[in-house]
């Protein structure tokens, strides 16, 4: 008795949780928990496959050791003729002759840039040329690297920007699988995922004539950049061109914050940024060194402002204006917290799965559970009788029990999903047919009801118990390996492997107890 009363309140235990968790997905705010997610094929939503480009972060790493080395000769007082990166991206020196100078530099290489390689070193004319470039295998790894930060970096734009249950992976050497169920805003997401967001801050070069750089004549180390701007009136684009002056005195690398603020003068909004200590004092330097002339906040080579600074500016702060939306505000703040692509993206594949073919999919799916469900019931009760009852409402407790898994655990419900799903109905009833195919048999040779049933559930759990495991090993393996499709699959299976063994040894052992304790049955027969 004692055994039927604790058996009793694990399977009610169970039922209730099974209910809280299923619930929400039917009736909206009666619990704090998640519905059911649906993947990209039953809601709708966006398929993307990006391409990223990463020849440019491996000339980006080659500039990032250039500048360096420019910076160590000028503190290590080393004076070459000429040094510049090359049309075949390498790093090259030119110095008048063989002397102190020259060592210098080859013991600067040798004790700080180990990982370079020492490409030609030749002299002509009086001249003493070296070449530097990466050796194949970091040129290999700057590679990879970039493509794993442009996903991590991808992921934390899409988690915050809200969306459910994104499946981003890669897929190949270079590219990104990225799917993003029930995005509504296809352009609004491609746009804050291939947003490079390399925030910079660069002097305007005010000495030389902008119009004449405009023709072609561009001083050295200076560039001409655009502020884009949109008349609100007309509507139309407004081009302002700057020349800025190459060097970067600061990027986004040292961000911690980006939000949103409003403007209290022009009822505007704008994005403030917070600097980390190291970043606010390099900032502070700036700002101190350059009273009087203009900064230009630069965002992917497209320039937000240019303002004057007035005074030193510390404590690490600082905003980055333009005629923004407060949506764009939004997106420009996330990109910016995510932090910069290391590379540019490109969209090779896109695909939008529209809400309507997404809810046909369901519906399909759906009826295709009924059908099969309908099939199992009417078979089990034909064959079985009353036995076949109970095993029918062992299988809508099992139904009950996969959903309840799938809103716990927060996961996915895919197509394959439901075939995983479909499978278990036939798997839930196999169970059931192993006992009472036992029952059966010890009914066969004489044993009363009671004893025949304790002897059919004793016999077949072992038997039970190891098919469901082998199985959910499978299921494991395949969630573990398997990709997109295949783990939507391998939940569902798992979720039904482990309910069907509940409801199977439990739930189904409780039903026969009440029957014959509760209940006084005296004659038992299985079909």
């Amino acid at each position: 008795m004692n055994r039927l009363l604790s058996r009793t309140v694990l399977v009610s235990a169970v039922f209730l949780a099974a209910l809280l968790y299923v619930i929400p997905t039917f009736k909206n705010g009666l619990w704090p928990y998640k519905k059911i997610n649906l993947g990209l094929d039953l809601q709708g939503g966006m398929h993307l496959i990006l391409s990223v480009d990463t020849d440019k972060s491996l000339e980006s790493a080659l500039e990032n050791i250039y500048n360096q080395i420019r910076d160590d000769i000028r503190a290590e007082k080393i004076y070459p003729a000429n040094i510049s990166i090359t049309d075949n991206k390498k790093i090259s020196f030119k110095m008048k002759e063989e002397g102190e100078h020259f060592k210098k530099l080859q013991e600067l290489l040798d004790n700080n840039y180990r990982n370079m390689r020492l490409l030609d070193k030749k002299t002509e004319n009086g001249f003493i040329y070296l070449d530097i470039d990466f050796p194949e295998k970091e040129a290999q790894y700057i590679k990879s690297m970039a493509v794993r930060q442009v996903l991590e970096t991808i992921r934390n734009r899409i988690d915050q920007f809200g969306v459910s249950e994104p499946d981003i992976r890669m897929q190949g050497k270079k590219n990104i699988l990225i799917q993003l169920p029930g995005v509504k805003d296809t352009k609004r997401a491609k746009k804050l995922i291939g947003k490079t967001a390399l925030l910079e801050f660069k002097l305007l070069n005010e000495t030389a004539d902008i119009t004449s750089a405009l023709t072609g004549n561009i001083p050295p180390n200076s560039e001409v950049l655009y502020q884009i701007e949109e008349n609100p009136d007309t509507n139309r684009i407004i081009k302002t061109p700057y020349l800025v002056k190459k060097r970067t005195l600061l990027t986004g690398a040292y961000l911690t914050d980006a939000k949103v603020q409003i403007d209290s003068q022009y009822n505007e909004p704008y994005v403030s940024i917070d600097f980390d200590r190291k970043g606010g004092e390099i900032f502070a330097k700036i700002t101190e060194a350059n009273v009087g002339k203009r900064l230009a906040i630069v965002l992917d080579n497209k320039i937000y402002s240019a303002p004057v600074i007035q005074e030193k500016i510390s404590g690490g702060a600082a905003r980055i204006t333009g005629s923004f939306t407060t949506e764009g505000a939004h997106d420009l703040a996330i990109a910016l917290r995510a932090g910069a692509l290391p590379a540019p993206v490109k969209i090779i594949e896109e695909r939008t799965v529209g809400p309507s073919l997404g809810s046909d999919s369901v519906k399909q799916g759906l009826l295709s559970i009924y059908i099969g469900g309908l099939i199992v019931i009417v078979f089990m009760f034909v064959y079985y009788g009353v036995a076949g009852l109970v095993a029918d409402v062992v299988l809508m407790f099992n139904m009950l029990l996969i959903a309840a898994g799938l809103a716990a655990f927060e996961a996915t419900l895919t197509l394959p999903g439901i075939a995983g799903i479909i499978l278990t109905i036939g798997m839930a009833v196999d169970a059931n047919v192993i006992i009472y195919e036992r029952i059966r048999e010890e009914i066969g040779i004489g044993k009363p009801p009671s004893a025949a049933l304790k002897a059919g559930f004793d016999r077949s759990a072992l038997t039970i118990l190891d098919a469901n495991i082998t199985t959910l090993i499978a299921a494991l393996v395949l969630f573990q390996f398997g990709t997109g499709p295949v783990k939507g699959f391998a939940v569902t299976l798992s979720l039904g492997v482990l309910s069907s063994m509940f409801t199977a040894l439990i739930f189904s052992r409780l039903v026969f107890d009440y029957m014959f304790v509760k209940f006084k049955v005296k004659k038992f027969s299985i079909g």
